[in-house]
């Protein structure tokens, strides 16, 4: 017995090392290669500040982060992280596919199961009645012999199925980063907005008391009074609705990070120096081709692994055309006794192959190769187009980032007139020589000012998250406490051609 069991499972064993890398006989199916990205040779916005991400070196934009010195930020950023239902849903995914490449991988391999019964039975053939008792005990093995490629085709799928749910997982993570690092930039260009309100709102209601005054002692005209008092209504109207919209930005950051809003609240204003400050992001270059920037971010990464994962499917369904060769064993050992006389013993054993030839299946599996290639080609479209999004977003980013460099000093030029000219407004109306009117258009002015050039720093910023965001973040950084572990790499070639994992 254990002579032919062992010879059977050593040549298992030694065969099943070829399904491994391909089948016994030949590998049918399409070889994959990783498609080229349909980019451009070259970005062609303006990258005079900004545009190779991190140098050619992916790992220095993984702590990118952490350059905003915004200790308020980091907390919030892993809050969020933690929180997040689409990087749980997509860490969920990723074991999903760990246990179908494990079952993948098992199907290269021989099979052994085994099984301990017991009977007792009473019968007669028209005589006597006999009672039988019996102890079995069963060893079955078996295994199929990859002879065209099947299983290693699918365990390639499986691979690049595990490869895209990784890259999946960090395209949630930086997403993520990326949004709640713009809720808490509206956050704090919120109390920017709230500061410049609030001082307007004060600096009018003491113009209309300084008028309700003078009105009262006959030096102003009636009209006077009632415009300042009007401006003063509507400066405080101004002012309690930004501090509404700030109200609804710290219920938003409740929502995505999970704090406390006491803690939340307590997070934010712990340092003075943080408040009403809009946060500084590290610079950085993209001087690399596009395809070279591209391919770093996960949901490129992930839609070529598709790709990886539909054409391997090819060779899984046109390998079910083929013949199919299985071996199975089976080792019995039996006690039974009639009649509680003595117990006999009895062992037996089988081994053979089985082979399957496929006739008439009326189109079935010739169907379903179709359905394996219409598949390919749909996973290959939603990788160009994944692509071309992801050219777009950078280009958009930079446009966005050159266009608030260029106009950030014209803003601030402007400011800086607007004031000019309500101090002089202001000084003429205190001594008689100007109208209250002229006074309060130009505050107006200077207010719309202020508020432009906040707008254009908040934009700057939102600019360099949303280049950070388009060229794939930080994603190769393996993150201990995930529980995620891979490559971290974008994939070039596959198991069992070009492409890699």
């Amino acid at each position: 017995m254990s002579r032919v069991d062992g010879r059977w499972l050593l040549l298992g064993a030694a065969l099943s090392g070829c399904s491994w890398q391909g089948g016994l006989l030949t590998t049918v199916g399409p070889d994959y290669r990783t498609p080229a990205p349909p980019v451009a040779s070259r970005w062609h916005a303006s990258a005079d500040e900004s545009p190779v991400a991190h140098g050619g070196d992916p790992n220095r934009l993984q702590r990118w982060w952490e350059g905003f010195h915004d200790p308020v930020l980091s907390r919030l950023l892993e809050a969020a992280q933690r929180e997040s239902a689409s990087l749980a849903l997509a860490k969920a995914r990723i074991e999903q596919a760990r246990a179908a490449l494990v079952d993948a991988g098992a199907a290269g391999l021989p099979s052994l199961d085994t099984s301990l019964d017991g009977n007792h039975a009473a019968f007669s053939f028209g005589g006597p009645v006999f009672e039988r008792t019996q102890y079995q005990w069963d060893v079955r093995a078996s295994w199929e012999v990859d002879l065209f490629g099947g299983i290693a085709r699918g365990q390639e799928a499986a691979q690049s199925q595990l490869g895209s749910r990784q890259a999946s997982w960090h395209d949630a993570r930086v997403a993520v980063a990326a949004e709640l690092a713009n809720a808490y930039l509206a956050h704090r260009y919120c109390e920017v907005q709230n500061l410049i309100a609030g001082a307007d709102a004060d600096s009018r209601r003491e113009s209309a008391r300084l008028i309700g005054i003078s009105g009262a002692a006959g030096f102003s005209a009636p009209a006077d009074v009632a415009l300042a008092q009007a401006a003063a209504a509507e400066g405080t109207q101004a002012s309690l609705q930004v501090q509404a919209q700030c109200e609804r930005s710290i219920k938003g950051l409740v929502a995505m990070t999970g704090l406390g809003e006491g803690e939340l609240r307590r997070l934010l204003t712990k340092s003075p120096e943080q408040q009403a400050r809009l946060p500084e992001p590290p610079p950085f270059r993209i001087d690399a081709l596009p395809a070279r920037v591209l391919m770093q971010r996960p949901d490129v990464a992930a839609a070529e692994r598709d790709v990886a994962e539909a054409s391997a499917s090819i060779g899984v369904e046109e390998a079910q055309r083929y013949p199919r060769l299985s071996l199975t064993g089976n080792i019995a050992h039996a006690l039974q006794n009639l009649n509680a006389a003595s117990l006999l013993f009895a062992r037996t054993w089988s081994v053979g192959p089985t082979l399957s030839l496929p006739l008439f299946d009326a189109g079935k599996r010739a169907a379903k190769v179709d359905a394996a290639r219409a598949q390919y080609a749909a996973a290959a479209a939603q990788f160009r187009e994944t692509t071309r999004k992801a050219v777009r977003e950078v280009e958009e980013a930079l446009v966005r980032l050159d266009s608030a460099r260029q106009r950030l000093p014209q803003a601030q030029a402007a400011e800086a007139g607007y004031r000019t000219s309500f101090q002089a407004a202001q000084q003429s109306y205190q001594t008689g020589l100007g109208s209250l009117l002229d006074a309060e258009t130009s505050r107006r002015n200077t207010l719309a000012a202020r508020l432009a050039v906040a707008e254009l720093e908040q934009e700057r910023v939102a600019a360099w998250i949303a280049l950070y965001r388009a060229i794939g973040g930080g994603w190769e950084e393996a993150e201990a406490s995930s529980g995620v572990q891979s490559d971290h790499r974008p994939h070039q070639k596959s198991s069992t051609s070009e492409g890699s994992s």
